[in-house]
Order: structure tokens, then C-alpha cells, then sequence
């Protein structure tokens, strides 16, 4: 039996856990400094990712040479993308950075793609891909804000933009680590070189936070950070993303816009628009067309790197 719709579940799941983020994490971000909240993300996740490597895989070390790798990866798509999320929203509105960060995204993946691994496009997935795109953008520019092209913006558009290009970049670059070895192993230690990059961004921001006044509200939304949108996220998309391909698994980021409107409405009783549900549909039947392929295109080529036959101590 077919069990690929378990990986489309998983990263349906974990776009919604992203998505919903958006509402958890915006109260937070009155307290914290977005950088100093975003090391604490990832820095109190580290602990977690290597006990689970520990107990699954007996143990938690790399040849140099991949930590080297990881290293930039971790440089690449953890602090870099982290920072330049925050800087994008800062100097444009949020429609042009959700738009031009998120929707370019799985079409750069897709055009990468043959760079990292072997995988097919399909006429299934340009069909169900298209009808995302426009899904998605009928969500975010259904939004108050719509879309904004002013010179004033340029800056922002343009850093938005170069982040659906690296992270694009970003996920193709684990595929291949991830065939060595696993997703666990891989996600733990770019995660790792991530939040350690991070530290020297955090300076002077520490002494900022009224440490006495934080209440539950500040320590769940840290924990939900950490636990779920980080260390369950992380696993799960790039376990999913192995099975199925960083083409078709970018698509289901278009997930994200749509639940972070539904955060919205749930815990800032924002409202939803006609275009934004009509958005909704064409986003779901496009994913849903995409994940419906009878016959996907393997996800990686079946040829290993020498060296994977060589490091049989690494997992």
C-alpha cells in the first residue's frame, strides 16, 4: 500500500504548526527583541535535537569534513534567513514580505532542483503548483494591507525576495546529506551551527527584557517554539521532504499565509476576507492535484557519494 500521503499529512501539519506561529509568537515579540527570540528558538532546541540523536542512533557525531558543510548550511538557513526575515518585515509591509519570501520559494526549488538531486517535474505538479501560487496570493493580498510597490519598499521586496532564492538553495543543499545520513542527524547539528552563528547578534539585547515581568503567556509561546516549531517541525519536514522531493514538499509552505490567517482570526479576532477564502480553495486543490500524482518522481538519484560506503560509524 501507498504510503506517501503520510508525508503530504506531515507536511500539511507542520506548515499549520508555522502558520499558527505567526498569532503565538506576536505578543511575545513585545517583550523580546525578534533576534534574542529567535536564538532562543533554536539555542534551547540544540539540547533536545542531540538527547533524541542520542537515544535513537547510539550516537551524534559527524565526519569534519560534513560539519563543515553543515556549518555554512546552519550559517546559510538558520541565522542568516532568521535575520533576514526580521530585516525584510522591517523595511517593507508584511503582504510584499510574505508574499515575495513565500511564493517564489518552491519555484526556485523546483528550477535548483537538478543541481542537488535527481528529480522529475511533472505536468501534475505545474498544474497543482500554479493553482498554489495564485491560492496563496489571493490569501496574502486579500489581506488589509495588500500589495505595495513603492520606491520606499524597494529594499524589503528585494531582501524578500533574495530569501525565497537562499532558502530555496538552503533545502536543496540538506537533500543529499540527508540520503547519508538522516534527517535527525542533519537537522541537529545545521540547527546547532545555526543558533551558535546567532549568539553574537543577540548582544545588547538581553538586558532589554524584563525578565520579572515575563508570565506563562512568554514562557508557552518560547516552548512552542522549541518544541514544536522547531524540534518536531524540523524532523518531520525533512524526513517528508526526503520521501517526496524539495520541489513538491516547497509547495506545502504555501500552507503557512493560510494558517497564519486563521491564527489571526482566532487569537486577534482579524477578519477573513472573500479573496482569501477563494484563495483557500485554489491553495488546497492544488496541493491536493499535487499530492494525488500516482507516480512520482524519485526524489533523490539512486547513486550514493563513495563516501557514504566508507562512514558506516556515523549513524
Amino acid at each position: 500500500m501507498n504510503k506517501k500521503w503520510i508525508y503530504y499529512a506531515g507536511l500539511t501539519i507542520v506548515s499549520i504548526i508555522w502558520g499558527a506561529n505567526f498569532g503565538v509568537s506576536r505578543s511575545a515579540m513585545e517583550t523580546f527583541d525578534p533576534i534574542l527570540f529567535s536564538f532562543f528558538r533554536f539555542g534551547m532546541a540544540v539540547p533536545l535535537f542531540f538527547l533524541l540523536l542520542k537515544i535513537k542512533e547510539g550516537n551524534v557525531g559527524v565526519p569534519w569534513k560534513v560539519a563543515l558543510k553543515l556549518a555554512v548550511i546552519g550559517l546559510v538557513g538558520v541565522t542568516g534567513l532568521e535575520i533576514a526575515v526580521m530585516y525584510s518585515i522591517k523595511y517593507t509591509t508584511l503582504a510584499n514580505a510574505s508574499l515575495l519570501n513565500v511564493a517564489p520559494w518552491p519555484i526556485f526549488a523546483a528550477l535548483f532542483a537538478p543541481f542537488f538531486v535527481k528529480e522529475g517535474f511533472s505536468k501534475r505538479l505545474a498544474v497543482g503548483g500554479a493553482a498554489a501560487i495564485v491560492g496563496v496570493t489571493c490569501i496574502i493580498l486579500g489581506g488589509a494591507e495588500g500589495l505595495n510597490l513603492s520606491s520606499e519598499h524597494m529594499t524589503g521586496n528585494l531582501l524578500a525576495f533574495g530569501i525565497s532564492i537562499v532558502g530555496a538553495l538552503y533545502n536543496l543543499a540538506c537533500m543529499p546529506l540527508m540520503k547519508q545520513y538522516s534527517p535527525l542527524r542533519v537537522s541537529t547539528w545545521f540547527i546547532f551551527f545555526g543558533a551558535l552563528f546567532m549568539i553574537p547578534f543577540t548582544r545588547g539585547s538581553w538586558a532589554k527584557v524584563d525578565w520579572s515581568a515575563l508570565q506563562l503567556g512568554h514562557y508557552s509561546a518560547i516552548a512552542y517554539n522549541v518544541i514544536l516549531c522547531t524540534v518536531v517541525a524540523f524532523i518531520v519536514w525533512n524526513a517528508c521532504m526526503l520521501k517526496i522531493g524539495a520541489a513538491r514538499a516547497n509547495f506545502f509552505r504555501y500552507v503557512v499565509p493560510a494558517a497564519a490567517v486563521v491564527a489571526g482570526v482566532i487569537f486577534f479576532d482579524e477578519g477573513v476576507t472573500i479573496s482569501q477564502l477563494v484563495g483557500a480553495v485554489f491553495m488546497a486543490a492544488g496541493l491536493v492535484w499535487i499530492s494525488t500524482e500516482k507516480k512520482p518522481q524519485p526524489a533523490l538519484s539512486r547513486t550514493i557519494l563513495p563516501e557514504a560506503l566508507t562512514e558506516q560509524g556515523r549513524t
